[in-house]
């Protein structure tokens, strides 16, 4: 009779699992965003037993290159979470830029995020309504709001994204910092697509 009961207790373990909803907020289940491939809805594992695996479990990688990054990486960048994350990719005047390489948006990535890798984010300025000058770029009027994010809060990629732009004369107070990233996202369960589709 135990063993009857110790099966039928493990058989119960994933309903349980999935028994309670995970919502973004207590009102809110999930938000739908735009993408070039279409609509993508963001809502969060619903498997209660959900764990991380792989490199976004690891906590204690050398410095440099795995360094914990600053709240704010530049002087005016606004520091922002998750849920301004998902309001900034329903906004049709903010991109959300994926500072990381090409290989790690393409390996998975925020649904509506687009890639700027980090080494070419000051060179994509007219992207966000900067116009090209003979020096680089003049940044005034209306202009795009960005959002940029990398790999967690050990990532200096998107923080050095940052840190170009505004020296190529892109202003701070336009730029919004994700430094969670994909490991806090992740983290939390949200939907993950590979860059390129939804992304």
């Amino acid at each position: 009779m135990k063993k009857l009961a110790f099966v039928l207790g493990v058989m119960a373990l994933p309903l349980s699992a999935a028994a309670d909803p995970v919502g973004l907020t207590p009102d809110m289940l999930s938000a739908t965003v735009p993408t070039p491939s279409g609509m993508v809805e963001i809502m969060r594992n619903q498997d209660n037993a959900a764990r991380l695996e792989g490199d976004w479990t690891l906590t204690s990688r050398p410095c440099p290159n795995f360094c914990i990054q600053p709240m704010v990486p530049a002087p005016g960048v606004t520091p922002i979470g998750e849920l301004e994350v998902i309001a900034a990719l329903q906004d049709p005047d903010t991109v959300v830029a994926d500072g990381r390489i090409r290989a790690e948006f393409e390996a998975g990535t925020i649904p509506g995020a687009v890639s700027v890798p980090y080494t070419e984010a000051a060179d994509r300025l007219g992207e966000l309504g900067c116009a090209p000058d003979f020096d680089g770029f003049i940044c005034e009027g209306e202009l795009k709001k960005v959002v940029l994010f990398c790999n967690g809060p050990w990532c200096g990629q998107s923080p050095t994204a940052a840190r170009r732009m505004i020296e190529a004369g892109f202003p701070a107070e336009n730029i919004s910092y994700y430094r969670g990233g994909m490991q806090n996202w992740q983290g939390l369960g949200l939907t993950v697509v590979p860059g390129g589709a939804g992304g």
